[in-house]
C-alpha cells in the first residue's frame, strides 16, 4: 500500500518548510507512524553522506533523523550545488552526473524527474507517510515549465500541499494570497490550507486577519508556529542567525572567512553555539582584529574560492596570525588551500587549470571526477579523541605533509595533516566538531584551557523535541493530517510510552 503524502510548500525561501517538515516527522514518528521526508529537487551547499552511501541535502538528513530513521539519497533524490551564479554540479540518486548551466539543467529535468518519481515510488512503498518539502516557491512562474521541485511534483503524484509563510518577514498575508493568485485553478484546489510560521506576540491581534484569510480564500489556517528563541537546527543552505549574548572576556575568539562557495558551513554549528567561543564569520581580513583560531571551510569552487581570499587580504593575515602563535585549521576545500597546489586539469570546478595554494603545507592537490563520499569514525593524533564525521570530496592530495596525519579513521586510513610546528591541522573530514571529545580536544590545541564537553547531538535531539512540541500545541494535525494512524504494533509501543 502506497504512503499518504503531503507536500509543504513555502512562499518564499526560508518561509520554514524545512523546519515544519522536520517538526511533523518527529511529532509523526512519536506517534509511531513510519514517517520518512522527501525533497524532489534540492539546491545546496550544505549536504551530507546517507547511510547507501549517496550525496544529499543536510537538511533531509536532519529530518530523517527527526523521523528515526537512517537517511538515504532517495530522500533528495536531486540535489543541485552551484559552482557559479548559472551553474551548478547536478547529483541524482546520490551520485553526481555532471556540470550543467541553467539552461542546459532545465533541458535536462525530463531525465531528472524520472530519477524524482522513481525514488518517490520507492520510498513510499516502505512507510505510511512521507512528508515532501517544496522548494522556493510554487509562484515562482518563470520556472513553472517542467517543475519538479513544487505543484508540478504535487501534480505528478496527485497529493496535497499546506502552504507556509513566515510573519517575522512582514507581509505575511500578501504572501499566501499572492501566491495563491499566481497558481493554475488546479494548483490552487491542491492547496489545503495555511501555516503561519514564526510568530511572535498576541495571538488576540492576529485573529482578526486569520479569519479574514479564511474567508477570503476558503482555505483553513492549520495553526501558527511560535518564534522559538534559541532554536537551531542545520540550515539548509544560508547562514542561519544565531543571536548570542556577549562573549566572556576568556572566550577563545575563532574567525571562518565566509567564501562565496563556502559549503556544509554546518561544520561551524557546534563552534557558534559553544558557550565558550567568541565565533566570527568574516570577509575581508584586512580590517580584522586578532584571533585564536582560524579555519577555512569547505567549498565548491576551491580555486576560485582561493583568488577571492587572495583579493581580500587573507595570506597576509594568516601570515601575522601564525607569527604571533595563532591556530589554523583547513576542512576539505580549506585543507587544500593549505597546500603547495591544486590542479584542476579537467576543469571540474571551473575553467581548467592550476592555482598556487597557500603553501603552508606540503601537499599538492589533484581534482578528479570521482567524488569521495564516506561516513567515518577514528581519533584525532591529537590526544586520541574519538571523533565521528563525513567525506565530501573531489581531490586527491599527496605530499610528505601527509606523513603527520591528524585523523586515524577505523577503517585503517590515515587523513589529512598537522603541521611540525603543531600550529596547523587539515583534514577532508567533515563535522569535525560534533563529537563533545574531539571537540574539546581541539579547543584545548587552540589554547582553552578547559574546554567544556558540549554534546551537539544531544542538543540537536533537544531542539527536535522542542519543535515537536511546538507544532503538537499549535497546529490542529487532525485537520491537516486527518487520515494518519499509527499502525496497530506501532500504536501499542507507542500507548506503552505514554503511561511510562
Amino acid at each position: 500500500m502506497s504512503a499518504q503524502t503531503l507536500m509543504v510548500q513555502g512562499t518564499t525561501s526560508d518561509a520554514g518548510k524545512s523546519t515544519l517538515v522536520a517538526g511533523l516527522c518527529r511529532v509523526m514518528h512519536r506517534r509511531g507512524v513510519r514517517v520518512a521526508p522527501f525533497k524532489p529537487q534540492n539546491m545546496s551547499l550544505n549536504s551530507a553522506v546517507g547511510a547507501d552511501g549517496g550525496e544529499m541535502g543536510r537538511a533531509q538528513a536532519l529530518q530523517a533523523q527527526a523521523a528515526g530513521i537512517e537517511p538515504t539519497s532517495d530522500m533528495n533524490p536531486v540535489l543541485l550545488k552551484p559552482n557559479s551564479d548559472t551553474g551548478a554540479q547536478v547529483i541524482v540518486h546520490g551520485r553526481a552526473v555532471g556540470e550543467l548551466g541553467a539552461a542546459a539543467y532545465h533541458d535536462y529535468k525530463r531525465i531528472a524527474r524520472e530519477a524524482v518519481l522513481a525514488s518517490y515510488e520507492r520510498l513510499a512503498a516502505a512507510y505510511e507517510l512521507m512528508l515532501v518539502e517544496g522548494a522556493g516557491s510554487p509562484a515562482e512562474i518563470n520556472l513553472r515549465a517542467g517543475d519538479i521541485a513544487n505543484m508540478g511534483f504535487a501534480e505528478a503524484i496527485d497529493c496535497p500541499v499546506v502552504l507556509i509563510a513566515d510573519i517575522d518577514r512582514g507581509g505575511v498575508f500578501a504572501h499566501l494570497v499572492g501566491t495563491l493568485a499566481l497558481l493554475s485553478e488546479s494548483e490552487r484546489a491542491r492547496v489545503t490550507g495555511f501555516v503561519i510560521n514564526r510568530f511572535r506576540g498576541d495571538m488576540a491581534l492576529l485573529r482578526p486577519g486569520l479569519d479574514w484569510l479564511e474567508a477570503h480564500t476558503g482555505k483553513p489556517v492549520f495553526g501558527v508556529l511560535p518564534f522559538l528563541p534559541g532554536l537551531h537546527l542545520d540550515a539548509e543552505d544560508a547562514i542561519s542567525r544565531l543571536p548570542r549574548g556577549a562573549p566572556a572576556a576568556s572566550a577563545l575568539r575563532v574567525l571562518v572567512p565566509v567564501l562565496p562557495r563556502i559549503a556544509n558551513h554546518t561544520d561551524f554549528d557546534p563552534l557558534r553555539l559553544h558557550p565558550q567561543i567568541d565565533f566570527h564569520y568574516a570577509q575581508d581580513a584586512r580590517e580584522l582584529g586578532g584571533a585564536d583560531v582560524v579555519i577555512l571551510p569547505g567549498s565548491k569552487s576551491v580555486c576560485a574560492d582561493l583568488a577571492w581570499l587572495r583579493e581580500r587580504g587573507w595570506p597576509k593575515y594568516l601570515e601575522h596570525h601564525l607569527r604571533y602563535g595563532g591556530k589554523v585549521i583547513g576542512i576539505c576545500g580549506g585543507f587544500q588551500m593549505l597546500g603547495e597546489r591544486i590542479a584542476d586539469p579537467e576543469g571540474f570546478e571551473g575553467p581548467p587549470g592550476e592555482s598556487a595554494g597557500l603553501g603552508w603545507l606540503k601537499l599538492h592537490t589533484v581534482l578528479h571526477e570521482h567524488k569521495q563520499l564516506r561516513n567515518v569514525s577514528g581519533r584525532l593524533t591529537l590526544d586520541a579523541a574519538r571523533l565521528r564525521g563525513y567525506e565530501i570530496h573531489m581531490g586527491q592530495s599527496t605530499g610528505v605533509a601527509l606523513e603527520r596525519p591528524a585523523l586515524l579513521l577505523d577503517e585503517g586510513r590515515a587523513d589529512g595533516a598537522l603541521s611540525a610546528d603543531g600550529q596547523i591541522l587539515g583534514t577532508y573530514v567533515h563535522g569535525l566538531f560534533e563529537e563533545p571529545s574531539a571537540c574539546a580536544a581541539l579547543l584545548r590545541w587552540a589554547g582553552l584551557a578547559l574546554p567544556s564537553a558540549v554534546d551537539h547531538a544531544r542538543r540537536r535531539e533537544e531542539m527536535l523535541d522542542r519543535l515537536a512540541d511546538a507544532v503538537e500545541s499549535s497546529l490542529d494535525l487532525s485537520q491537516l493530517l486527518p487520515t494518519v494512524r499509527p499502525t496497530a504494533h506501532h500504536a501499542g509501543v507507542s500507548r506503552a510510552r505514554g503511561r511510562s
